[in-house]
């Protein structure tokens, strides 16, 4: 029996990655033709221009030599050195890190960051192997990828299971192999090594500035608003804490297991206080609800902050929120964005939305290339008035061109590339 659960497992994500990587190219397409380009540049853009893929060998604590398969993938590099974070996960695969990179290129097309781009990720189960273990294996992989990647090429982040730690063993690795220090060549590291003020609460920041544009854009004050946050881990819990700190009211949270509800709002410093470290949180109280009910509630906003394809043509009629704000990738299909948007809900999508990240990324490694640290108002400052600009520009174009946001913001993160590829001579 429970060989047949983990096949279907297995073919509903090969089937999910496939929809991912699929959808993406539609909407890319759909943009670039928008936009008046030629099917030559979708053709440039629909994949990356380079994708890697290593074997790693890691000695275990056992003593036993273990492989593991890690990817880099580079999507596009006409603007700039390509940039994105590094997953570890069970369920990595290729098409996942192709289709992640190719949002990365968006994102920084949107927020205007003079780079393209880029992800990586390892197969693995970082919560069943030791300390020692994560070390050699993200040793391992800066070794694997070492050729492609640096400060002028690519620079890695941290995303799904990777934090600072890892980062910071990513750059000491990275600074040996080249014979001088490099913070340069990654992002998200601890303060103490090069890293950036504002960081680690970047992202659910970005979704925060995002949801607070939205909102004025409908008339509803974020004081009293009822939220529900789909997720509690890195952005999750952040984005649930900045909102409750204003005043919303979060009537709902959820991570990997089961979901909490109260109409009244949930304490959220003390679920902060009592979650793990991996964001779990609800296998510690009797009453709860299942994923479903939670993103039928109720409210006012909705934020999916969790995993891909939560929203589809089968829920998407059940959504009771006026305002949906993408803040995992790809949680909503093509199909849902348009029920969702003929129903007349604001949908910001999630290249817009979790778009802070990036951007405080891109702002640490200038810190990095100048030696010179700014203040975490300094960056707060800058990333909000990056952040509104791009809401703004993206909400214009739907507005203007008569297209929903996810569209309009696909129309502004690929023009920026696509025009780099044209001054550049490839297209």
């Amino acid at each position: 029996m429970g060989t047949a659960v983990e096949t279907k497992k297995a073919e509903q994500k090969v089937k999910e990655t496939l929809n991912l990587f699929t959808s993406t190219q539609v909407v890319i397409q759909d943009a670039l033709n928008k936009l008046g380009y030629s099917d030559e540049m979708y053709e440039l853009l629909k994949e990356p221009l380079r994708m890697l893929t290593v074997r790693i060998p890691v000695r275990m604590d056992s003593g036993e030599v273990k492989i593991f398969t890690g990817y880099r993938s580079q999507h596009n590099d006409a603007v700039g050195p390509t940039k994105g974070g590094v997953r570890f996960h069970p369920e990595v695969d290729e098409d996942e890190v192709k289709a992640l990179s190719m949002w990365m290129s968006l994102k920084c097309g949107i927020v205007d960051l003079p780079y393209g781009g880029a992800k990586g990720g390892i197969i693995c189960d970082p919560r069943t192997m030791s300390i020692g273990e994560l070390e050699r294996l993200s040793r391992g992989y800066v070794r694997a990828i070492s050729q492609i990647v640096g400060p002028t090429k690519d620079i890695p982040a941290p995303d799904v299971y990777t934090n600072a730690q890892i980062m910071a063993w990513m750059m000491d690795e990275y600074s040996h192999l080249r014979e001088q220090d490099s913070p340069g060549f990654i992002t998200g590291k601890p303060i103490v090594l090069g890293g950036s003020q504002g960081r680690e609460k970047a992202t659910a920041q970005g979704v925060v500035i995002c949801i607070v544009e939205a909102a004025k854009k409908r008339g509803i004050s974020i004081e009293g608003a009822r939220v529900v946050v789909q997720g509690f881990g890195n952005a999750g819990s952040f984005l649930a804490k900045f909102l409750h700190d204003a005043g919303a009211k979060v009537i709902g949270i959820s991570d990997a297991y089961s979901a909490l509800h109260d109409p009244n709002g949930l304490d959220i410093n003390y679920l902060l206080d009592k979650r793990d470290s991996f964001g779990t949180v609800t296998t510690q109280f009797n009453n709860t609800i299942s994923n479903k009910e939670l993103l039928e509630l109720d409210c006012d906003i909705l934020v999916p902050a969790a995993i891909s394809n939560q929203i589809t043509d089968e829920n998407a009629n059940d959504i009771k929120a006026a305002i949906v704000v993408e803040a995992a990738n790809g949680p909503t299909t093509i199909e849902a964005t348009k029920i969702l948007t003929d129903r007349g809900i604001l949908l910001i999508p999630d290249v817009l939305a979790s778009s802070g990240g990036v951007t405080v990324s891109y702002f640490e490694w200038v810190q990095n290339n100048q030696g010179y640290y700014w203040t975490e108002e300094e960056v707060n400052d800058k990333l909000h008035k990056s952040l509104v600009q791009a809401f703004n520009n993206v909400y214009d174009t739907a507005q203007q061109r008569n297209v929903n946001m996810r569209l309009a913001a696909y129309m502004v993160g690929v023009r920026r590339m696509s025009e780099a590829s044209r001054f550049r001579g490839w297209i």
